[in-house]
């Protein structure tokens, strides 16, 4: 019998002994998913009204994850492989999502793109923003740049921070402890006083780690642990001028230092200083049918490289977004807005700086047609005005039909984009000012099935991508691959008294086609992805659950060598134990987070470390 037989045997003996004890025990009111609102489409909409793709980690969830950082909480989410997140904690990370390179997904907090334009790819570096400073996040699959703009090719995921705030001083906190000497702390500060809020925390890292770098085949040497340290500090503040007016500015700061190795299999004591400051505001004129939003953001990100890589970089952006939203009746919402983002990078060269930049203004506009009896259609779409390579335009038709309330179909086609980077049009290896935007063609269509009261659901999803004009290096940046890809999703979940259960699975396949030769091999994307959750209430006070996830088979690229040759990597599989008990009427958690408890030995990237058993255990409070 093989492996996928036996988890799916498996898998329906874990559904009959579930609905037993869920019948057995006392029902629970189940939350309606279709009373979720989904903010990232820049018009609220409850989950029932939009077509597209969402999973929401709600602040439950993120409760429950203190002993994890943002890349292992994302990595547990269907469609999402983070290739990194069990590497040591200083290594990057890469998020793939639906099979797409990490450059084509989109990191926004609070609604608002955020990039890192001191980076090469300028990709969000998910090590920067600690989970405990999260109150919710939104993850979107699809092609979103219609609402989003640049990078949202495969999808987006929204971070939004804890703003909220109640009338008294309110202190909430994370203090943890675990393997490789790794510490974390968070305290919190939020109040509410007249017409002013805010919600204020500082957090800590320190973590030993271990070698970045694996030893090659053989190799007897002892290469040293590779520590990180992390401060990181968030602030929103809320100020009603008027019942209809509010602004929130916010100010969010992370100073980090990372050592690092030389490479694959290449042992050696660097290490790496980054800051990232990121502030601005939100302003609402709400006026019922009508509302008026400015979001405006400041990011300035700074990287230093001490030791065989030596070097310097800071980035700024500057965005604005200004959207409008009216309701026409009941039925029909119109939303129109326009944003500019200026963004520059420094280069410190021993010669002297060099200080690049670019400009995208963009316009776009979106009707959203809900509750048409069961009809739902949002259309979209989006100019852009990039300052080098000139205009394009996006589009998006998002339909779904609510057959019965159990039964939903949905469907969407999608165009999205992805400019290039500074560093490609004006780096000091390869530049290339003719080069234009990458550009890709989304499909999707499934069904969401939801039955006794949403306590069992079903979302099964499939979705095809045509990716042209992707920009290669060969022997400078060039516009040139096309890469096709497929698949489908499939997740179930029920909740039954004092169990809840969610699954998935992923099925991706591609196709990329440089100049005249057609390859299947995508770097560290495996062709299936698995996984499940189960969770058990077990008294008021007492929670635990198990997380199991599986990971296909890839091919990876030795760098360590020249030239670079494949590597088949073989799959693997993680089991992780949660477990929670709580005092003084639930102020105070007392947690233990058990990750590769079989302690599996895996590779994701050649030459690099994962990590074996290890474990996170603490407390939280919230007085």
């Amino acid at each position: 019998m093989n492996k996928k037989i036996k988890l799916g045997a498996a898998g329906l003996g874990l559904v009959q002994l579930t609905l037993l004890w869920g019948n057995q025990a006392i029902a629970q009111e189940a939350k309606s998913l279709n009373e979720v609102v989904v903010t990232t489409t820049k018009n609220d909409q409850k989950q029932s009204q939009t077509g597209k793709v969402v999973t929401v980690i709600d602040s439950v969830e993120l409760s429950r994850s203190a002993g994890r950082n943002l890349s292992e909480l994302l990595n547990q989410q269907a469609a999402i492989n983070v290739v990194g997140a069990g590497s040591n904690i200083g290594k990057d990370k890469g998020v793939f999502f639906r099979g797409a390179a990490a450059a084509y997904t989109l990191i926004m907090i609070d609604g608002v793109p955020v990039n890192d334009a001191s980076g090469a790819i300028t990709t969000f570096d998910l090590r920067l923003f600690p989970v405990d400073q999260v109150e919710r996040i939104e993850i979107i699959r699809g092609g979103q740049s219609t609402f989003h703009g640049s990078d949202a090719v495969a999808g987006v995921i929204n971070i939004i921070t804890k703003k909220k705030a109640t009338k008294g001083n309110n202190v909430y906190g994370v203090a943890t402890g675990g393997s490789y000497n790794t510490y974390k702390g968070t305290i919190g500060l939020n109040s509410r006083v007249d017409n002013f809020t805010y919600n204020v925390s500082y957090s800590h890292l320190k973590t030993d780690g271990i070698s970045e770098a694996a030893l090659p085949e053989g190799s007897t040497a002892i290469f040293d642990k590779d520590g990180a340290k992390q401060d990181a500090v968030n602030a929103n503040f809320g100020i009603q001028l008027d019942p209809k007016f509010n602004i929130n500015p916010f100010i969010r700061y992370n100073q980090s230092t990372f050592d690092y190795d030389d490479g694959a299999f290449a042992d050696s004591k660097n290490t790496s200083l980054y800051r990232f400051l990121n502030v601005g505001t939100n302003a609402v004129y709400d006026l019922g049918e009508t509302k008026f939003t400015l979001n405006y953001s400041h990011q300035n990100a700074f990287r230093e490289y001490f030791g065989s890589y030596a070097g310097k970089y800071q980035g700024t952006i500057d965005l604005v977004d200004f959207y409008y939203n009216q309701k026409i009746g009941k039925k029909l919402n119109l939303l129109l807005g326009i944003d500019n983002r200026a963004t520059d990078v420094t280069y410190y060269n021993a010669s002297g700086t060099s200080k690049p930049s670019i400009n995208l203004f963009s316009a776009y506009g979106s009707l959203f047609l809900h509750d048409l009896s069961v009809f739902n259609l949002e259309v979209g779409g989006r100019y852009n005005k990039h300052s080098k390579y000139g205009e394009n335009y996006t589009y998006a038709i998002t339909p779904s039909i609510n057959v019965i309330e159990q039964v939903r179909l949905f469907g969407t086609i999608s165009s999205a984009f992805r400019a290039p980077t500074l560093d490609m049009l004006f780096g000091r290896w390869g530049a290339n000012l003719d080069l234009k935007p990458e550009k890709a063609t989304n499909y999707e269509a499934g069904f969401n099935l939801s039955l006794l009261s949403n306590r069992i659901g079903l979302r099964v999803v499939g979705f095809k991508r045509k990716l042209t004009d992707a920009i290669v290096y060969t022997t400078g940046y060039i516009n040139q691959d096309k890469q096709d890809d497929k698949g489908f999703e499939i997740e179930p979940n029920f909740k039954f008294g004092k169990l809840t259960f969610s699954g998935y699975y992923t099925y991706f396949k591609g196709k990329q086609v440089s100049g005249n030769t057609s390859s299947e091999i995508l770097l560290r994307r495996p062709k299936d992805i698995y996984g499940a959750n189960l969770g058990v209430q077990a008294t008021d006070n007492l929670f635990f659950s198990v997380n199991y996830k599986y990971t296909g088979s890839r091919i990876d690229s030795d760098f360590s060598t020249w030239p670079s040759t494949n590597v088949a990597l073989k799959s693997y599989q993680l089991v992780d134990f949660y477990a929670e008990y709580a005092l003084v009427k639930k102020h105070i958690k007392l947690f233990a987070d058990l990750k590769n408890i079989t302690n599996e030995k895996y590779t994701e990237i050649i030459g690099y470390n994962t990590m074996g058993f290890n474990f996170n255990a603490g407390m939280s409070f919230n007085f």
